[in-house]
Formats: structure tokens, sequence, C-alpha cells
């Protein structure tokens, strides 16, 4: 099943501009122009860096959970949705969509929102935006035959960015990074798990495929938001 779950769940081009961008962050980070930004984040950049690279590298590795029944399977293609393109896995044997955990996707995500709602105390805050944020890519998320849910990849961006602002300008960042992830994971993937069976998708992986870009450029919106918005580094509560 290893070959099944593990696979990069985006076209080569797709993930090559990614890496690409995550040079120019290296870059802009060795010349300390994020410098401060990461700072009002509360990770300094070699923290923020590596949150980066593991969220991109640990797109690849998917947890399995469960095996869900399906009557249909697409298999080694390449799904189009609003001009992304993602990688449908190549199986042999296929006993049903197998259920995953994106690690890049999730798993680090979540860690890093928590970490933030306990260093900044913003429970009341951070849960306004990840209501909000799961409604509105609830509402359109998209079941795709052989991929899974997707979300237009700028969709959690812009939004995260805008109620960010609004609810805090000193803790946008914080907010915009748990808000974007958070919302994108619970509003496209888990909030549609009853749809997943039907899809004929291999791998069904939760922060992956059609939602792992969002989330992945979410994370550096929150840094950008950093350094635009925000007067003063947060003050931690602790």
């Amino acid at each position: 099943m290893g070959h099944q779950v593990h696979y990069l769940p985006l076209t080569p081009a797709l993930f090559s501009l990614l890496v690409l961008v995550f040079v120019v962050l290296i870059i802009l980070i060795q010349l300390r122009i994020l410098r401060y930004a990461y700072m009002k984040l509360g990770v300094g950049p070699g923290a923020a860096m590596l949150l980066l690279f593991g969220s991109l590298i640990g797109s690849y590795f998917n947890i399995p959970i469960t095996v869900l029944p399906g009557q249909s399977m697409t298999s080694g293609e390449v799904v189009e949705f609003f001009g992304m393109q993602y990688v449908v896995p190549v199986v042999q044997q296929w006993p049903g969509t197998v259920l995953a955990v994106n690690v890049g996707g999730a798993v680090i995500p979540t860690v890093m929102s928590a970490y933030l709602m306990f260093r900044y105390q913003l429970w009341g805050r951070a849960a306004i935006a990840v209501v909000a944020i799961a409604l509105i890519i609830h509402l359109m998320a998209t079941p795709v035959h052989g991929l899974g849910i997707a979300v237009p990849v700028f969709v959690p961006v812009i939004a995260t960015a805008i109620l960010a602002f609004i609810l805090s300008r000193e803790y946008a960042a914080p907010l915009a990074y748990i808000g974007g992830s958070m919302g994108t994971l619970i509003g496209a993937d888990l909030s549609n798990l009853d749809k997943i069976g039907g899809l004929g998708a291999p791998v069904a992986s939760i922060g992956g495929a059609g939602t792992f870009d969002g989330i992945f450029l979410t994370g550096i919106l929150a840094v950008l938001l950093a350094g635009i918005v925000s007067p003063s580094r947060p003050r931690p509560a602790w």
C-alpha cells in the first residue's frame, strides 16, 4: 500500500513551482528581508524555514487511517481543477478509497496552529476565524472524481487575509495561519468525509491533493501579513 499512499499530490510542474517559491523565501530569509516578519509571527527565521520546508516535503507522506468502500476507481491520471493539476496515484489492486492524513497539509499545520493558540491565547478569535473560513471553504469545496475534495487555490488565502486583519491587527499573522489552515481542513476535508467514498479516488488525503496548496500558501501569507499589517511583534501570553 506504500506506493499508493506516498505520492506527490501535485504535478511535477506545480510542485517545482512551489519549490521555486520556497527557494526564493530562503534567499529572502538569508537577506533578512523577512526576518522581522517572522519575529512578529513568533517564529524565528530558522524555525520558519524548517516549517515551510517540512510542509513542502511532508506533502509526499500520507498516514493511512482506514479504507472506505467505493464503487469505481480512477487511477494514474492528472485531474485539472480551477487551472491547477493534481496527480491521481497509480494502483494495481483497489480494496476501496484509502483515507489518510497528509503530513505536510494536516499534521504540521495542526501542530503549528495549536502552538500559536497556546502562545498567544487566541482561543476566541481563533475559533471565530476557523469557523468563518470553514464555512466559506465548505460552500466552495467541490467533490472531484478521482481526486477527492478540492477548493480554488487562492480562496483560503484571500479570505484569511481579510478576516485576520478584521479580527486583530496585532495578531493578524497567527490568526491567518490558524484560521486558514484549520478552516480549510475542516471546511474542505472533514466536513465532506461522507462524499469521499463515491468519488473513485484511490487515496483521499486529509490536507493533501486539492487542499494542500491552499494550506501551504496560507502559511506564507501569515508571514507576509506579519510584516505588512502588524505594527509590532505580538505579545505572547507566556
